[in-house]
């Protein structure tokens, strides 16, 4: 799947202990049902055995949908699924290694904070960029700091890769994102938290297209 037929406006990132019990196909489907264009499988706390088949079932899902999944961190997991791609932190393996592992075919995200990284991660063969966090989360206490609406237009000018914003994204300020140069807004509390799903998504991809028409 190449990067020019992603649509990243609603990304989806898993997480099992916010879904309310539920599996994370459970979430998914309802999540597409409502709009969410991509999903990152993001599993920190399951054995890897575990991980691909929870992968298989979702890849499968998403495949008759023709939504790609892409796999945080782990290369191995992404390859053995046939996954869209990956995406990758600051501390995970260089995106240019990962290239050559994945070949020119996948798609490989890249987290960043600022403009610098960002220039640096298109260099070495990144295919969009997670901006991380737009605002602090709680999903993610490491990190303190927060590039925020006035921090999404200089990474915007320093690259030509699509943006995608994370941290803290909702319904609520969707919109003011978009306008401010993000191409997408990947979510997870506003949609895995939520016990429908579907609605949670169709309520943040509604705030995504009236941005673009008022842009």
């Amino acid at each position: 799947m190449q990067n020019r037929t992603i649509d990243y406006s609603l990304y989806l990132v898993t997480d099992r202990k916010l879904s309310l019990g539920r599996s994370l196909l459970e979430v998914i489907k309802p999540a597409v049902d409502g709009g969410v264009t991509v999903v990152q499988l993001r599993e920190k706390e399951v054995d890897s055995r575990e991980f691909y088949r929870e992968a298989l079932g979702i890849k499968e899902f998403l495949d008759s949908r023709e939504i790609p999944l892409i796999v945080n961190d782990r290369l191995d997991i992404a390859l053995a699924i046939d996954a869209a791609g990956v995406h990758l932190g600051q501390e995970d393996l260089p995106i240019d290694v990962a290239r050559r592992i994945l070949g020119p075919g996948k798609v490989i995200g890249a987290s960043v904070f600022t403009p610098d990284e960002a220039m640096q991660a298109e260099a070495m063969g990144a295919d969009y960029l997670g901006l991380s966090p737009i605002f602090v989360t709680a999903t993610k206490p490491e990190l303190m700091n927060q590039i925020g609406l006035e921090g999404i237009g200089p990474i915007r000018r320093a690259t030509r890769l699509p943006l995608i914003g994370i941290g803290s994204m909702n319904e609520i300020n969707a919109c003011s994102v978009i306008r401010a140069g993000l191409d997408g807004v990947a979510v997870v509390s506003a949609i895995c938290c939520k016990p429908d799903a579907c609605a949670a998504a169709a309520k943040i991809m509604q705030e995504i297209l009236r941005a673009r028409r008022q842009v």
